[in-house]
């Protein structure tokens, strides 16, 4: 143990990070060797070398390439981590030095993309256009991960009940309800009034099966006396729901304010049906007792503004609707 940490605080160089993370990324000694400009001999030996330092096993070696040990899966994380505080730290002294506003990198969930993020990044934008937003998007059991090493700064999404934790702040936004949405040109588009019927005979794209959101939905027909629809399309992208919403004249459903977003495009219309499905409020996730950057600042206090702007829905725990906003803010969106 003494050695080990010894090893982490004092030998061990970021070069041996980025290898064990790199290592990790590929699985393959060779293909690790072209991603750092480096020669496979040359990966060997430095695997070697942080081995030894540590007396551990960090990958097992085969045919079919290379495996972390649960030994080198510690390590791997504690190099992601050390890694991605060497990159936050390197960013804000390039921005202090170049006279630039910061960076800050947001995990956010699709549901967010378009309204939400996309209006708080045009606020945080007027106060300091040189500041920069990297967005990586996906869902909890994806981003959270990288929330924890400190390789993103802020969660935007979905705060589902499931992933709450002592580590983790949570701040809820605002609520909506979901929408049932077609192509503009589909024949339901124009009905005054459309039922469970109408789409259980349609083809549909639905979320993924481990999502929330799907069982819920197909509840919505089961009460309906109606099988879900068995010609479906699963995903959770919004651009692959777009275009087989379009090209199949499949159903989707998507939150209030994307679908509002989205049928002001001329993407998409709103059906004439309401879908009374509970979802978690939509909001943002930090971790405990970081610092923040005064970018990720910032931005935190566009996205609550570009919700009580939006009238996206009601706020947590409140069942008065927020006043909506004019439709020439809801268009900027995005």
């Amino acid at each position: 143990m003494a050695q080990i940490d010894r090893v982490l605080r004092s030998n061990i160089k970021l070069r041996h990070l980025q290898l064990v993370v790199a290592l990790d990324e590929f699985r393959h000694l060779g293909r690790t060797a072209e991603f750092l400009s480096v020669t496979q001999p040359a990966v060997s030996k430095m695997l070697s070398e942080v081995e030894n330092m540590l007396g551990l096993t960090l990958f097992e070696r085969s045919t079919r390439g290379s495996e972390p040990t649960a030994s080198g899966r510690s390590i791997v994380r504690f190099a992601r981590s050390v890694l991605a505080e060497y990159e936050r730290t390197r960013d804000e002294i390039a921005a202090e030095e170049s006279g630039a506003a910061g960076r800050t990198r947001v995990g956010s969930m699709v549901v967010a993309l378009p309204t939400l993020l996309g209006r708080a990044v045009e606020l945080l934008k007027q106060r300091s256009a040189q500041a920069t937003v990297l967005v990586e998007e996906g869902d909890l059991t994806r981003l959270l991960p990288r929330l924890r090493l400190g390789e993103l700064d802020l969660f935007v999404g979905r705060l589902e009940p499931g992933y709450a934790a002592p580590d983790l702040d949570t701040e809820a936004l605002y609520n909506e309800p979901m929408m049932a949405v077609v192509a503009p040109g589909h024949p339901l588009a124009a009905r005054a009034r459309v039922g469970w019927q109408d789409l259980a005979q349609l083809p549909c794209v639905l979320p993924p099966p481990w999502a929330s959101l799907r069982v819920k939905l197909e509840q919505q027909f089961h009460r309906h006396g109606l099988a879900p629809p068995t010609d479906l399309v699963e995903t959770a992208s919004f651009l692959a729901q777009l275009a087989f919403v379009q090209r199949r004249g499949a159903a989707g459903f998507m939150a209030q304010s994307v679908a509002r977003y989205f049928e002001s495009t001329g993407s998409v219309r709103v059906l004439k049906l309401a879908v009374p499905v509970e979802l978690p409020s939509i909001g943002l996730i930090t971790m405990r007792g970081r610092p923040l950057t005064t970018t990720t600042s910032q931005l935190m206090e566009c996205l609550r503004q570009a919700a009580a702007e939006s009238g996206a829905g009601t706020s947590p725990g409140s069942a008065a609707p927020r006043r909506r906003s004019t439709p020439a803010r809801r268009t900027r969106a995005g």
